[in-house]
């Protein structure tokens, strides 16, 4: 922080775009199988500590312009959101909106590029507008981008280890492996 920030600055008086990261994972997985898991989202509770009961409108998909809803929680606390896919190329990316493409606060997205055997899989967030429901100062938007840090290599390790842990021999019930 500069001389001329404090933890106590107001929301009006910082800029959106200092809240945006990405990290990445790398899992033993095609991109297009990655992707089908991704773009599913209503499997992403399989993955994430704070998301659950997530699922497109109905009839709708993973395709541009699509809208899901899904249940948050974190500290306790537990809410709605409504989110619009704004990328959905089969393979390569997915992203969606929180609050939709015209109004939206937090803007989710995840890249799949062949290494190997598997994927890098790149999951990034950033925040669009300066929303109080986020936090008043920018101590309390400094804590977000950190739980979200945190969040999101726990949900990145956690598709890494469900996709391992798919792809291994099961025991049939005849005592041999099978795939």
């Amino acid at each position: 922080m500069s001389a001329t920030t404090s933890e106590h600055d107001p929301i009006e008086t910082l800029d959106a775009a200092d809240y945006a990261f990405t990290r990445r994972v790398w899992v033993d997985s095609a991109p297009a199988h990655v992707y089908e898991l991704v773009s599913d989202v209503s499997a992403i509770s399989r993955w994430s500590l704070n998301a659950n009961d997530v699922a497109y409108d109905h009839g709708a998909g993973p395709s541009v312009g699509a809208w899901f809803s899904g249940r948050n929680r974190k500290d306790g606390r537990e809410w709605t959101t409504r989110s619009q896919v704004v990328r959905a190329d089969p393979a390569t990316a997915f992203g969606f909106v929180v609050g939709g493409h015209e109004k939206g606060i937090v803007q989710w997205g995840w890249t799949f590029h062949p290494q190997g055997r598997g994927t890098i899989v790149r999951q990034s967030w950033q925040l669009l507008n300066l929303d109080p429901v986020l936090g008043t100062t920018r101590a309390d938007l400094d804590a977000l981008r950190r739980y979200m840090e945190d969040s999101v290599e726990t949900t990145l390790a956690s598709l890494a280890q469900w996709i391992a842990e798919d792809r291994r021999p099961r025991e049939s019930t005849d005592g041999h492996s099978s795939s």
